[in-house]
Protein backbone atom coordinates (compact mmCIF):
# COMPACT_ATOMS: atom_id res chain seq x y z
CA UNK A 1 0.00 0.00 0.00
CA UNK A 2 1.32 3.35 -1.37
CA UNK A 3 2.32 5.54 1.57
CA UNK A 4 1.60 8.65 -0.68
CA UNK A 5 -1.63 10.02 -0.97
CA UNK A 6 -2.39 12.34 -4.49
CA UNK A 7 -4.27 15.69 -4.37
CA UNK A 8 -5.86 17.38 -7.59
CA UNK A 9 -7.96 19.40 -8.59
CA UNK A 10 -10.44 19.04 -10.79
CA UNK A 11 -8.70 20.64 -14.14
CA UNK A 12 -5.00 18.91 -12.80
CA UNK A 13 -3.88 22.79 -12.40
CA UNK A 14 -3.03 22.04 -8.81
CA UNK A 15 -1.72 18.73 -7.57
CA UNK A 16 -0.22 17.73 -3.92
CA UNK A 17 1.59 14.62 -3.10
CA UNK A 18 1.21 14.04 1.07
CA UNK A 19 2.18 11.43 2.90
CA UNK A 20 0.01 9.92 4.98
CA UNK A 21 1.99 10.23 7.74
CA UNK A 22 1.90 13.88 7.06
CA UNK A 23 -2.26 14.16 7.86
CA UNK A 24 -1.45 12.71 10.80
CA UNK A 25 1.08 15.23 11.95
CA UNK A 26 -0.64 18.31 10.80
CA UNK A 27 -3.69 16.83 12.64
CA UNK A 28 -1.34 16.13 15.83
CA UNK A 29 -0.12 19.66 15.53
CA UNK A 30 -3.21 21.59 15.15
CA UNK A 31 -4.72 19.90 18.32
CA UNK A 32 -1.03 21.24 19.61
CA UNK A 33 -1.58 24.69 18.67
CA UNK A 34 -4.95 24.72 20.06
CA UNK A 35 -4.25 23.69 23.36
CA UNK A 36 -1.06 25.88 23.47
CA UNK A 37 -3.61 28.90 22.71
CA UNK A 38 -5.76 28.28 25.44
CA UNK A 39 -3.35 27.92 28.09
CA UNK A 40 -0.72 30.53 27.12
CA UNK A 41 -4.39 32.92 26.91
CA UNK A 42 -5.24 31.58 30.64
CA UNK A 43 -1.55 32.12 32.19
CA UNK A 44 -0.53 35.38 33.07
CA UNK A 45 -0.86 37.49 36.30
CA UNK A 46 -4.54 36.58 36.74
CA UNK A 47 -4.44 32.85 36.06
CA UNK A 48 -7.69 31.94 33.96
CA UNK A 49 -8.70 28.13 33.69
CA UNK A 50 -9.13 26.43 30.87
CA UNK A 51 -12.25 26.00 30.85
CA UNK A 52 -12.85 29.34 31.70
CA UNK A 53 -11.17 30.75 28.71
CA UNK A 54 -13.13 28.38 26.40
CA UNK A 55 -16.43 29.28 28.50
CA UNK A 56 -15.14 33.12 27.20
CA UNK A 57 -14.62 32.09 23.81
CA UNK A 58 -18.17 31.55 23.39
CA UNK A 59 -19.11 34.63 25.48
CA UNK A 60 -20.34 32.63 28.41
CA UNK A 61 -17.21 33.13 31.19
CA UNK A 62 -17.32 35.61 33.97
CA UNK A 63 -17.68 39.39 32.74
CA UNK A 64 -13.69 39.83 34.64
CA UNK A 65 -12.26 36.89 32.89
CA UNK A 66 -14.09 37.66 29.51
CA UNK A 67 -12.59 40.91 29.51
CA UNK A 68 -9.07 39.52 30.15
CA UNK A 69 -9.37 36.46 27.87
CA UNK A 70 -11.17 38.50 24.93
CA UNK A 71 -9.87 42.34 25.30
CA UNK A 72 -6.50 41.74 26.43
CA UNK A 73 -4.64 38.42 25.64
CA UNK A 74 -6.47 36.64 23.25
CA UNK A 75 -5.25 39.23 20.37
CA UNK A 76 -1.57 38.76 21.37
CA UNK A 77 -2.09 35.01 21.41
CA UNK A 78 -3.79 34.83 17.72
CA UNK A 79 -1.16 37.46 16.73
CA UNK A 80 1.81 35.25 18.04
CA UNK A 81 0.03 32.04 15.76
CA UNK A 82 -0.26 34.52 12.54
CA UNK A 83 3.24 35.52 12.97
CA UNK A 84 4.72 32.66 13.59
CA UNK A 85 2.90 30.93 10.75
CA UNK A 86 3.85 33.52 8.34
CA UNK A 87 8.02 33.85 9.05
CA UNK A 88 8.07 29.68 8.54
CA UNK A 89 6.38 29.33 5.95
CA UNK A 90 8.57 31.89 4.25
CA UNK A 91 11.87 30.03 5.56
CA UNK A 92 10.68 26.88 3.86
CA UNK A 93 9.75 28.52 0.79
CA UNK A 94 13.83 30.17 0.78
CA UNK A 95 15.08 26.74 1.70
CA UNK A 96 13.49 25.20 -1.40
CA UNK A 97 14.08 27.65 -3.83
CA UNK A 98 17.83 28.01 -3.00
CA UNK A 99 18.06 24.34 -2.27
CA UNK A 100 20.02 25.64 0.97
CA UNK A 101 19.28 24.48 4.66
CA UNK A 102 20.54 27.84 6.25
CA UNK A 103 17.99 29.85 4.22
CA UNK A 104 15.61 31.79 6.04
CA UNK A 105 14.07 35.65 6.56
CA UNK A 106 16.07 36.57 9.16
CA UNK A 107 19.98 35.30 7.77
CA UNK A 108 18.97 36.34 4.12
CA UNK A 109 18.17 39.84 5.21
CA UNK A 110 15.01 40.01 4.44
CA UNK A 111 13.59 40.10 8.04
CA UNK A 112 16.33 43.12 8.39
CA UNK A 113 14.91 44.77 4.90
CA UNK A 114 11.59 44.69 6.36
CA UNK A 115 12.49 46.44 9.86
CA UNK A 116 14.18 49.15 8.20
CA UNK A 117 11.23 49.87 6.20
CA UNK A 118 9.15 49.73 8.77
CA UNK A 119 11.25 51.91 11.01
CA UNK A 120 11.76 54.28 7.59
CA UNK A 121 7.66 54.69 7.81
CA UNK A 122 7.66 55.44 11.38
CA UNK A 123 10.10 58.09 11.74
CA UNK A 124 9.11 59.49 8.16
CA UNK A 125 5.12 59.50 8.65
CA UNK A 126 5.28 59.58 12.46
CA UNK A 127 1.91 59.06 13.18
CA UNK A 128 0.15 60.89 10.25
CA UNK A 129 -0.20 58.08 7.97
CA UNK A 130 -2.51 55.56 8.97
CA UNK A 131 -0.32 52.41 10.11
CA UNK A 132 -2.82 50.39 7.87
CA UNK A 133 0.38 51.16 5.55
CA UNK A 134 3.05 49.62 7.74
CA UNK A 135 2.85 46.19 6.13
CA UNK A 136 3.02 48.27 2.20
CA UNK A 137 5.93 49.64 3.98
CA UNK A 138 8.19 46.37 5.66
CA UNK A 139 6.99 44.60 1.87
CA UNK A 140 8.90 47.52 0.32
CA UNK A 141 12.27 47.07 2.19
CA UNK A 142 11.86 43.58 2.37
CA UNK A 143 11.99 43.65 -1.30
CA UNK A 144 14.15 46.67 -1.86
CA UNK A 145 16.98 44.50 0.35
CA UNK A 146 16.21 40.94 -1.82
CA UNK A 147 16.74 42.92 -5.17
CA UNK A 148 20.54 44.24 -3.64
CA UNK A 149 21.03 40.60 -2.42
CA UNK A 150 20.77 39.15 -5.07
CA UNK A 151 22.44 41.80 -7.19
CA UNK A 152 25.70 41.45 -5.24
CA UNK A 153 25.34 37.40 -4.83
CA UNK A 154 25.27 36.86 -8.61
CA UNK A 155 27.86 35.87 -10.11
CA UNK A 156 27.24 33.73 -13.08
CA UNK A 157 24.85 32.34 -11.18
CA UNK A 158 23.59 32.21 -7.12
CA UNK A 159 25.87 29.95 -5.14
CA UNK A 160 24.10 28.84 -1.96
CA UNK A 161 26.71 30.05 0.52
CA UNK A 162 27.46 33.40 -1.18
CA UNK A 163 24.09 33.65 -0.69
CA UNK A 164 23.87 33.39 2.79
CA UNK A 165 27.24 35.21 3.26
CA UNK A 166 25.65 37.82 1.95
CA UNK A 167 22.44 37.81 3.14
CA UNK A 168 24.54 38.63 6.66
CA UNK A 169 26.25 41.27 5.60
CA UNK A 170 23.21 42.81 3.87
CA UNK A 171 21.08 42.20 6.66
CA UNK A 172 24.03 43.99 9.44
CA UNK A 173 23.99 46.57 6.69
CA UNK A 174 20.38 47.28 7.30
CA UNK A 175 20.28 46.51 10.75
CA UNK A 176 22.65 49.82 11.08
CA UNK A 177 21.10 52.15 9.36
CA UNK A 178 17.72 51.09 11.46
CA UNK A 179 19.70 51.80 14.50
CA UNK A 180 21.14 55.35 13.07
CA UNK A 181 17.68 56.49 12.75
CA UNK A 182 17.01 55.38 16.32
CA UNK A 183 19.71 56.78 18.00
CA UNK A 184 19.14 59.65 16.06
CA UNK A 185 15.31 60.16 16.07
CA UNK A 186 12.85 61.98 18.59
CA UNK A 187 12.96 59.66 22.27
CA UNK A 188 9.54 58.59 21.86
CA UNK A 189 9.36 57.16 18.11
CA UNK A 190 13.21 55.99 19.27
CA UNK A 191 11.47 53.57 21.73
CA UNK A 192 8.81 52.71 19.52
CA UNK A 193 11.00 51.50 16.69
CA UNK A 194 13.54 49.74 19.31
CA UNK A 195 11.09 47.25 20.76
CA UNK A 196 10.21 46.93 17.26
CA UNK A 197 13.67 45.68 16.40
CA UNK A 198 14.04 43.10 18.93
CA UNK A 199 10.84 41.31 18.01
CA UNK A 200 7.96 41.69 20.28
CA UNK A 201 3.89 41.61 19.95
CA UNK A 202 3.45 43.35 23.31
CA UNK A 203 0.60 45.68 23.09
CA UNK A 204 -1.33 44.22 19.72
CA UNK A 205 -4.82 44.94 19.36
CA UNK A 206 -7.65 43.69 17.57
CA UNK A 207 -8.25 46.53 15.53
CA UNK A 208 -4.32 47.76 14.72
CA UNK A 209 -2.77 44.61 14.43
CA UNK A 210 -4.87 40.99 14.01
CA UNK A 211 -7.33 43.06 11.49
CA UNK A 212 -4.64 44.89 9.51
CA UNK A 213 -2.15 41.41 9.45
CA UNK A 214 -4.92 38.79 9.02
CA UNK A 215 -5.74 39.59 5.18
CA UNK A 216 -2.58 39.32 3.99
CA UNK A 217 -1.97 36.03 5.21
CA UNK A 218 -5.65 34.60 3.83
CA UNK A 219 -4.90 35.21 0.43
CA UNK A 220 -0.73 34.58 0.88
CA UNK A 221 -0.52 31.40 2.34
CA UNK A 222 -3.52 29.22 0.57
CA UNK A 223 -1.15 30.84 -2.54
CA UNK A 224 2.43 29.35 -1.13
CA UNK A 225 0.38 26.02 -0.74
CA UNK A 226 -0.63 25.99 -4.25
CA UNK A 227 2.39 26.17 -5.29
CA UNK A 228 3.85 23.07 -3.62
CA UNK A 229 4.21 21.09 -6.77
CA UNK A 230 6.56 23.73 -8.09
CA UNK A 231 8.72 23.74 -4.81
CA UNK A 232 9.29 20.13 -5.32
CA UNK A 233 10.33 20.07 -9.01
CA UNK A 234 12.85 22.67 -8.49
CA UNK A 235 14.32 20.75 -5.72
CA UNK A 236 15.30 18.78 -8.32
CA UNK A 237 17.73 20.95 -9.66
CA UNK A 238 17.47 23.45 -12.83
CA UNK A 239 17.84 20.93 -15.40
CA UNK A 240 15.94 18.33 -14.19
CA UNK A 241 13.23 20.70 -13.58
CA UNK A 242 12.97 22.15 -17.10
CA UNK A 243 13.11 18.75 -18.67
CA UNK A 244 10.21 18.16 -16.61
CA UNK A 245 8.32 21.23 -18.26
CA UNK A 246 8.60 23.30 -15.53
CA UNK A 247 9.12 27.36 -16.07
CA UNK A 248 11.52 26.88 -13.54
CA UNK A 249 12.81 31.06 -13.65
CA UNK A 250 8.85 31.97 -13.89
CA UNK A 251 7.97 29.83 -10.67
CA UNK A 252 11.02 30.82 -8.47
CA UNK A 253 10.24 34.59 -8.62
CA UNK A 254 6.49 33.86 -7.66
CA UNK A 255 7.82 31.81 -5.00
CA UNK A 256 10.26 34.13 -3.97
CA UNK A 257 7.58 36.85 -3.97
CA UNK A 258 5.37 35.22 -1.58
CA UNK A 259 7.57 34.57 0.73
CA UNK A 260 9.33 37.90 0.55
CA UNK A 261 5.52 39.33 1.07
CA UNK A 262 4.87 36.14 3.79
CA UNK A 263 7.95 37.63 5.96
CA UNK A 264 7.09 41.51 5.29
CA UNK A 265 3.74 41.36 6.56
CA UNK A 266 4.45 39.16 9.64
CA UNK A 267 7.84 41.67 10.46
CA UNK A 268 5.17 44.67 10.06
CA UNK A 269 3.36 43.29 12.94
CA UNK A 270 5.73 41.12 15.04
CA UNK A 271 9.08 43.23 14.58
CA UNK A 272 12.21 41.72 13.69
CA UNK A 273 11.45 37.97 15.41
CA UNK A 274 14.53 35.66 14.53
CA UNK A 275 15.37 31.94 13.35
CA UNK A 276 11.64 30.52 13.34
CA UNK A 277 11.80 30.37 9.20
CA UNK A 278 14.85 28.45 9.77
CA UNK A 279 14.06 25.96 12.79
CA UNK A 280 10.30 25.54 11.88
CA UNK A 281 11.04 23.77 8.35
CA UNK A 282 13.87 21.77 9.57
CA UNK A 283 11.69 20.06 12.32
CA UNK A 284 8.65 20.06 9.69
CA UNK A 285 11.08 18.06 7.29
CA UNK A 286 11.74 15.65 10.21
CA UNK A 287 8.44 14.88 10.76
CA UNK A 288 7.00 15.11 7.14
CA UNK A 289 9.56 14.71 4.85
CA UNK A 290 10.24 16.53 1.79
CA UNK A 291 7.04 17.05 0.18
CA UNK A 292 6.60 20.70 0.30
CA UNK A 293 2.96 19.76 -0.08
CA UNK A 294 3.16 18.53 3.77
CA UNK A 295 6.23 20.98 4.82
CA UNK A 296 4.47 24.40 4.22
CA UNK A 297 0.77 23.54 6.59
CA UNK A 298 3.12 21.55 9.22
CA UNK A 299 5.68 24.42 9.72
CA UNK A 300 3.17 27.30 9.58
CA UNK A 301 1.72 25.32 12.56
CA UNK A 302 4.98 24.64 14.18
CA UNK A 303 6.10 28.06 13.81
CA UNK A 304 3.24 29.43 15.57
CA UNK A 305 3.59 27.06 17.92
CA UNK A 306 7.61 28.08 18.66
CA UNK A 307 6.49 31.79 18.71
CA UNK A 308 3.17 30.81 21.16
CA UNK A 309 5.25 29.52 23.60
CA UNK A 310 7.99 31.66 23.41
CA UNK A 311 5.74 34.87 24.30
CA UNK A 312 4.07 32.74 26.91
CA UNK A 313 7.70 32.27 28.60
CA UNK A 314 8.36 35.90 27.74
CA UNK A 315 5.82 37.56 29.46
CA UNK A 316 5.85 34.79 32.63
CA UNK A 317 9.33 33.94 33.16
CA UNK A 318 10.69 37.05 34.11
CA UNK A 319 7.81 39.22 35.50
CA UNK A 320 6.97 41.71 36.24
CA UNK A 321 9.39 42.41 33.04
CA UNK A 322 7.74 41.61 29.86
CA UNK A 323 10.83 40.83 27.84
CA UNK A 324 10.37 40.55 23.58
CA UNK A 325 9.48 37.69 22.48
CA UNK A 326 12.58 38.13 19.63
CA UNK A 327 14.85 37.60 22.45
CA UNK A 328 14.01 34.20 23.51
CA UNK A 329 13.51 32.88 19.89
CA UNK A 330 17.05 34.29 18.94
CA UNK A 331 18.73 32.44 22.14
CA UNK A 332 17.45 29.18 20.81
CA UNK A 333 17.85 29.74 17.06
CA UNK A 334 21.51 31.11 17.52
CA UNK A 335 22.88 27.61 18.41
CA UNK A 336 20.55 26.05 16.12
CA UNK A 337 21.91 28.05 13.29
CA UNK A 338 25.58 26.83 14.03
CA UNK A 339 24.57 23.24 14.70
CA UNK A 340 23.39 23.28 10.86
CA UNK A 341 25.93 25.60 9.46
CA UNK A 342 28.68 22.88 11.06
CA UNK A 343 26.57 20.00 9.98
CA UNK A 344 26.28 21.05 6.72
CA UNK A 345 29.70 22.69 6.06
CA UNK A 346 30.70 19.54 3.25
CA UNK A 347 28.09 20.18 1.33
CA UNK A 348 29.22 23.55 -0.05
Amino acid sequence: MSKYQSLRSSRGKYSFLVEKRAVKATLLLLLLCAAAMVVSTGIGSQFVSPIEVIKALFGHADPTNQIIVTKLRLPRVVTAVLVGASLAVAGAVLQGIIRNPLASPDVTGITEGASLGTVLFIFIFGGSLSIVWMPVAAMIGAFAITGLLYILAWKRGISPLRLVLIGIGVSAAAKSISYMFIIGGPMQLAQRSLTFMTGSIYGVSWQHDVRMLLPWLIVLLPATWLQARHMNIQMLGDDVAQSAGSRVQMHRLILLVLSVALAGAAVSIGGAIAFIGLMAPHMARRLVGSSFGSIVPVSALLGAIILLLADLAARTLFLPRDIPAGVLTAAIGAPFFLFQLYRNRNRF
